[in-house]
């Protein structure tokens, strides 16, 4: 009983101990975290607004858990501002945590470490009476490093900033801080989301070169896009006729200048937008240029079919001899083909942009689309390169020209592809019906010879069963599809971002473009997603039709969010401001989409915790 009695004495004493100890050796939380306030201008002026940051400076080797830690038992990081009367407080912005797996945990914990800054918009009413704006906080947080935790701590910070009676008083200050970051004012979010961009991301982090690299690989990723498509029947049908007897070698550099002819049009073409400000899509979707597409599609198509061989205009022939025709004529090939590249723009074109279109410089921009540019002709030299061989391979039975025939009917079906937009839903598909249909019956009958060998004879009617299962499925669902299900999206106006506001609706805006390629895909396969549907219940969903590019209401919108390309897809919170880091520009499948749907609703949530959390200690 008694060593009962002392042990448990023991256990009490080394309860009560212990912590003390354990903070002299550790450092108290205060000396672990340090809280600093830092304004964006040295003073403000009534009726206009000005950006607070809590600058935290935590000591190394130890870490704060982040705002929305990724597990329930831990304790978040939260900062919260008390403002005068006369004075509103905006949104409040944490960093991006990172994530790291430590001793303690299994799992991965999502953290704050070195120099995180919170920031949020104060903004001052005209009526305000005061001298200087002051603003008190607290900031709760827990400091753990790989080994232990210190109890929940909190500071208290006060922030004061004079008030100016004209703008010529007022100066930027601490710009690194608040660099890329917007979050007052009716276009809270906007211009943070221009100044995004991931390119200039890898510029700073990884150096010049391996910025390059990585563009090129980008680059690559594009002949995953749907106008790449039509490149590769042109570049077989191309290299199949003008390399007759040709060496690998010699059709090696024909295929490196058609790259390159890609390559310096799409520099050129991207180049121009970035610096223009204007959307790639925009200009080469203009019915014109659409037929000028179709035209060249359609004239290589008749090649397939035989009624001409391509060949160099003689003008250019004579540039340089027999010996320079072949190469005057593959760049010129690939400068017309580059154009049809061109307006499938993704995501990471859309960040290129944004970063050339930001710094200002044609000689990086250029280099930047010129590098991409290769990587997406990389497969086009390969292929090139290759095709030059078709035509060393035996002619027997005609499969060459059959072949030929092939890619004849793809560039037809590919130059109604690209004049979709000028067409009815209805009358599209039926013309790609009919192109399927013809070449079924053509590849599949009208070709079929009884002095076919008999890999042929099987061949011709399955390619032709092909092209007929195409054309049917193109063709019967036309009637289905306009009655499937997609998100309940209504037309866009300012009233109903007001509405949605009031009601504490978050928001999300799909900015679209009749000719826009991945805006279709959106609406095929990400929109019409049952789970994404039942989800878009909870936001109010707005299409802003961005289709004609020279009317004043399409500039405003593009101008007042940031527009660089379509699709672009905005989150709004509860109050209206953008949630800059689920901007999406491109296509993204329904899974991913979802994620980003549960981000915009926890945070509109957050923000409701925040505000209300406000409104009781006010």
């Amino acid at each position: 009983m008694t060593t009962l009695k002392y042990k448990l004495i023991t256990v009490l004493f080394l309860a009560v101990l212990l912590p003390g100890i354990a903070s002299a050796q550790l450092g108290a939380p205060q000396d672990i975290v340090e809280t600093t306030p830092r304004w964006s201008q040295n003073a403000v002026i009534k009726g206009e607004s000005v950006q607070l940051a809590l600058e935290v400076q935590i000591a190394d080797t130890w870490h704060i858990n982040s705002h929305e830690p990724l597990e329930d038992f831990l304790i978040p990081t939260e900062a919260t501002f008390q403002s005068p009367e006369g004075v509103t407080l905006g949104r409040i912005y944490y960093p991006e945590a990172k994530r790291y797996k430590f001793d303690f945990s299994e799992n991965e914990v999502a953290v704050y470490e070195g120099t995180a800054h919170i920031i949020t918009a104060i903004s001052v009413d005209e009526s305000f009476t005061g001298d200087s704006v002051k603003v008190n906080g607290t900031l709760k947080y827990q400091s753990c490093n790989n080994t232990s935790c210190l109890p929940p701590s909190e500071q208290s910070f006060t922030a004061a900033l004079p008030v100016a009676d004209n703008s010529s008083d007022v100066e930027e200050t601490h710009a690194g801080v608040f660099s890329g970051m917007e979050t007052g004012g009716e276009e809270s979010g906007t211009a943070a989301a221009a100044s995004e961009s991931q390119i200039s991301g890898w510029l700073s982090e990884r150096g010049l070169l391996i910025t390059l690299l990585l563009v090129f690989v980008g680059g690559l990723a594009l002949n995953l896009t749907p106008c790449v498509y039509p490149l590769i029947p042109i570049t077989v049908s191309y290299f199949g006729g003008q390399a007759k007897g040709d060496t690998v070698k010699n059709t090696f550099v024909l295929a490196l200048f058609y790259v390159l002819g890609m390559a310096i049009m799409y520099s050129l073409l991207g180049t121009v937008a970035a610096l223009t400000g204007q959307m790639i899509g925009t200009a080469l979707q203009n019915p014109l240029v659409l037929g000028f597409i179709a035209l060249i599609l359609v004239a290589l198509a008749a090649s397939m079919f035989g009624a001409y061989e391509i060949t160099v205009p003689q003008s250019l022939a004579s540039i340089g001899g027999k010996s320079r025709q072949g190469i005057v004529g593959s760049l010129f090939m690939g400068l017309t083909v580059g154009i049809i590249a061109a307006p499938c723009i993704g995501p990471f074109v859309l960040s290129l942009l944004i970063f050339v279109g930001d710094v200002g410089n044609p000689y990086l921009g250029f280099l930047m689309f010129f590098v991409l540019s290769l990587g997406l002709g990389l497969p086009f030299l390969i292929l090139g390169t290759f095709s030059g061989l078709l035509s060393k391979l035996p002619r027997s039975g005609q499969w060459m020209v059959w072949v030929r025939y092939i890619f004849g009917f793809i560039l037809i079906g590919m130059a109604i592809y690209f004049l979709e937009p000028l067409f009815s839903a209805q009358m599209y598909k039926i013309l790609l019906g009919i192109v399927a249909f013809a070449g079924a019956f053509f590849l599949g009958i009208i070709t079929w010879r009884r002095s076919d060998s008999t890999p042929f004879k099987i061949l011709k009617p399955a390619v032709g069963v092909l092209f007929l299962a195409v054309g049917l499925w193109i063709v019967i669902p036309a009637g289905a599809s306009e009655s499937s299900p997609s998100v309940n999206w209504e037309p866009y106006s300012a009233e109903k971002i007001s509405q949605a506001a009031s009601a504490n609706m978050p928001v999300i805006i799909d900015f679209y473009a009749d000719w826009c390629i991945p805006c279709k895909e959106l609406d095929k396969f990400t929109f019409s997603d049952p789970a994404v549907i039942s989800q878009s219940k909870q936001f109010t969903t707005l299409k802003a039709d961005l289709t004609q590019n020279n009317d004043p209401a399409v500039q405003r919108l593009k101008e007042e969010y940031s527009i660089r390309g379509v699709p672009t897809i905005v989150f709004l919170d509860e109050n209206g401001e953008e949630i800059t880091q689920l901007r999406l520009t491109g296509y993204e499948p329904p899974e991913k989409f979802l994620r980003r749907m549960d981000k915009a609703l926890s945070s509109a949530e957050s923000l409701t915790k925040n505000v209300s959390e406000g409104e009781e200690a006010s």
